[in-house]
């Protein structure tokens, strides 16, 4: 009788840990990798994988599909996100604890999905992660200047909205039917000051401020410490009463502020998904530090989707060790935190579209599927301890 039970619970359990093809949500770990090869959302497969470099892993991910606000009519559709944290990995944490559900809300508010919702969840989001420090402040300073980058993508009703704060990036894979190539698009706008333009848009918003960018060890830097210039978090450089002591000295700006330095306004584009339209690239900054949009998308297409995330972080990985010139199987056998020496976090969401399932998006329904790069369930109503990623 007792063994029948916990077949029965065995079963029961299986059931609410797979994504509907059998495989287990968590995902695996090999090392400082943790993957997700294969499963299906709405539209399509998908395929997820994280390497981890710094001594806390501070990227952060996630892919949410089915419903998308708190109603039962709608919308639905897939919701992906990446989070690249800089100086701990709180406020990525945080951001995939709560972004998402913050968009849940405001889509049931609006009975439907735009960049309105997209912006207020960004917005609260923010303003959340500001009360966590606020709060924290007085044991606790450091915490205003962590941060994170924030890219969002949201497909639902065969539309594409891609919001971003920061540099990972977007890259949409897109077949030229007359010459039957797959073009990389990149979708998302980047907020690093290494780029002219985001340079001029910060001397612009700041006109009485001539050291507002500043060139630092060959690297262009706000205010000579951070190369973005919008994100979510760095409270610091947005709100002059976070920089003082006891902050540490190395995170304050000298001359002080009276306008916030860094931005949390996503840049938001909206795109019409084409039945040429075949597979979406999320990854943070890491991956493209090694490989171009157009050498990301042609892997994509040229291997099986099964386990293709895990595939582009390896590349990245050989191209890393290429770079210092060591082996690739030696790079994998140095640990987390000297490993940042060598390349970055890295975190890859691939995304699949059926482009019959996109065309039926009104009516295209299924189970709710959860999934949080690194294994660390969700969802979560508190801050996340600063902890490696969970063992599955």
């Amino acid at each position: 009788m007792l063994s029948r039970l916990m077949d029965f619970l065995t079963a029961c359990w299986r059931r609410r840990s797979s994504d509907g093809k059998g495989s287990e949500v968590t995902g695996r770990k090999d090392g400082l990798l943790w993957y997700k090869d294969a499963g299906q959302h709405l539209f399509g497969e998908y395929s997820m994988a994280v390497v981890q470099a710094n001594n806390l892993l501070e990227d952060q991910s996630q892919i949410e599909s089915g419903p998308l606000s708190l109603l039962e009519t709608g919308p639905y559709g897939t919701f992906v996100g990446v989070y690249d944290g800089h100086g701990g990995p709180e406020t990525s944490r945080f951001v995939c604890d709560h972004l998402f559900q913050h968009l849940k809300r405001f889509a049931s508010e609006q009975k439907s999905m735009s960049v309105e919702v997209i912006r207020k969840a960004y917005q609260a989001t923010e303003e959340g992660f500001l009360s966590v420090v606020t709060k924290q402040w007085p044991m606790n300073p450091q915490i205003a200047a962590v941060g994170s980058c924030c890219l969002v993508g949201v497909i639902c009703g065969g539309i594409l909205y891609i919001a971003n704060l920061g540099d990972s990036r977007a890259v949409l894979g897109r077949v030229v039917r007359a010459t039957g190539e797959v073009l990389a698009i990149q979708l998302s706008s980047e907020h690093n000051v290494g780029i002219e333009s985001v340079r001029q848009e910060m001397h612009s918003l700041h006109p009485d401020d001539s050291k507002i960018v500043v060139l630092k060890h060959n690297v262009w830097r706000v205010k000579g410490l951070i190369q973005i210039s919008r994100s979510i978090g760095d409270v610091y450089l947005k709100k002059a009463e976070f920089n003082k002591e006891p902050l540490y000295a190395k995170f304050r700006v000298r001359d002080g502020f009276k306008r916030p330095i860094l931005s949390s306004d996503p840049s938001i584009s909206v795109h019409e998904l084409q039945s040429h339209d075949q597979f979406l690239i999320f990854a943070s900054d890491g991956l493209w530090e090694h490989l171009s949009n157009q050498d990301a998308v042609d892997i994509v297409q040229n291997n099986p989707h099964n386990g293709i995330a895990r595939r582009l972080i390896k590349v990245a990985l050989q191209e890393a060790a290429k770079k210092r010139e060591m082996r690739y199987s030696d790079l994998k056998k140095i640990d987390r935190g000297v490993r940042r020496h060598f390349h970055d976090d890295i975190t890859v969401v691939v995304v699949f579209l059926d482009s019959n399932l996109v065309s039926r998006a009104s009516s295209v329904r299924g189970p709710p599927l959860s999934v949080r790069g690194g294994g660390v369930p969700l969802p979560s109503r508190t801050l996340a301890p600063c902890a490696a990623p969970m063992e599955t």
